[in-house]
Formats: structure tokens, C-alpha cells, sequence
């Protein structure tokens, strides 16, 4: 995949550009390792080309300018943190329910990335609409899930939307719980998300406690 359509001048960066160059993938990689370290502020020609350890003419190669890197940046995301993750669920879900893996990755994995582009998004149009695709392929995966597992549509997209809610509220905390309890919150949000759900425990009401004559 190629973005750059505009020439090179080598002039300006001083430099052979075929000696340093890297792969879009390189650049989008390191796009974003920066983006969760340091913010999409960050997000520029120059420092992105001093961590590779090569000239701007590198990156110019790839994009046009520092916008397309940023629009090619935010698809990459979306990549990388919802198809590869639902490709890599399905193909390890021989033996354990998808929905247990998503929430078990989910709430153990690192999330300084979704914290910076859900903060790029508050500013910037085209980040926002990133946020809102991935989300909504997230929650139609979810619901999805819920619905294999028995339970009626609109009850599955009622509780596909709490468990994302619960998600988002984790990524953005400040105050992520202690490792010892992800297990239990992860156990925690199934039995509530599954109650009702064909082949899974019913949730019995609280027994009101009997009067006394």
C-alpha cells in the first residue's frame, strides 16, 4: 500500500531517500508506539523520523503529508485493535467461549493507545469517526456473541452496549483494578451478560425475606 502523491525533493531533505528508507508498515508501527507513549501531538514528520534513526525524506516517501500519515494511522488502528484481535479470538476458540477471551484481553491488556486516540478523537473529526466505526464493529461483535449464545436481539444489544460501557470506563480510568481481582470482574461480567442465555445459569431474583406475623 502506497499513500505518497507527491515527489521527493531530495534537495530539501538532503538525502539519498532509497539509502534510509522504511516500510509504510515501519512508519505505521512506530506512529503507534508514539501515539500511545507521547499523544497524537506527537504525530509528526520529525520526531517519528529521529526514533527510526532516518531522514524526513523517509516518511515524505510514504505520505504526502503529515495528514494522510494521520488518516493512515487511524485505519491502521482500527486494524490493529479490532479485526486482528476478533481474527485471533476465533482462531483460539476451540475449547473457551470468544466472549471469555475478548473480556479476559480486554481488561488485562494494555490500553495507553485506546486512552490517546479516544482523547485525539475529542479534537479532531477524523479521529472521532475512527472512534465511532471501531466501536460499533466492537459492539456488533459482541451482540453477535451474545446472540450465539441464546439470548433474544434486543436483550444481546442491551448487554453488548453495558459490557462495552464497562470497557470503556476501564480504559479510561486512572485507577485500573489490582491484576488478583480482573479475574473475578471478568467472571462477574459473563454471569451477568449470560444470565438468561440458552445452555447458561439463570440469575434468581433476591428472595424477599418473609414477614412475621
Amino acid at each position: 500500500m502506497r499513500f505518497t502523491v507527491a515527489p521527493v525533493n531530495t534537495e530539501v531533505y538532503g538525502c539519498d531517500i532509497m539509502s534510509d528508507q522504511l516500510s509504510v508498515r515501519d512508519w505505521l508501527d512506530q506512529g503507534l508506539k508514539t501515539l500511545a507513549e507521547r499523544g497524537f501531538t506527537a504525530l509528526k514528520a520529525e520526531p517519528l523520523a529521529k526514533a527510526l534513526g532516518v531522514s524526513r525524506g523517509s516518511f515524505y516517501w510514504h505520505f504526502s503529508d503529515v495528514g494522510a500519515y494521520h488518516a493512515a494511522i487511524l485505519k491502521y488502528w482500527r486494524e490493529v485493535a479490532a479485526e486482528r484481535v476478533i481474527a485471533d479470538i476465533e482462531a483460539a476458540a476451540d475449547n473457551e467461549s470468544p466472549l471469555k477471551i475478548l473480556l479476559r484481553q480486554a481488561f488485562s491488556g494494555r490500553l495507553a493507545l485506546e486512552r490517546a486516540v479516544r482523547s485525539w478523537a475529542t479534537v479532531d473529526p477524523a479521529a472521532k469517526g475512527a472512534v465511532q466505526a471501531i466501536d460499533r464493529r466492537r459492539l456488533d461483535y459482541i451482540d453477535g456473541q451474545l446472540q450465539a449464545l441464546g439470548l433474544p436481539c434486543a436483550v444481546a444489544q442491551a448487554r453488548a452496549q453495558i459490557l462495552y460501557w464497562a470497557f470503556v470506563g476501564h480504559a479510561l480510568s486512572d485507577r485500573p483494578p489490582l491484576k488478583a481481582r480482573q479475574d473475578t470482574l471478568i467472571e462477574e461480567l459473563l454471569r451477568m451478560a449470560l444470565g438468561g442465555a440458552s445452555g447458561a445459569p439463570m440469575l434468581e431474583p433476591r428472595q424477599k425475606p418473609e414477614k412475621k406475623p
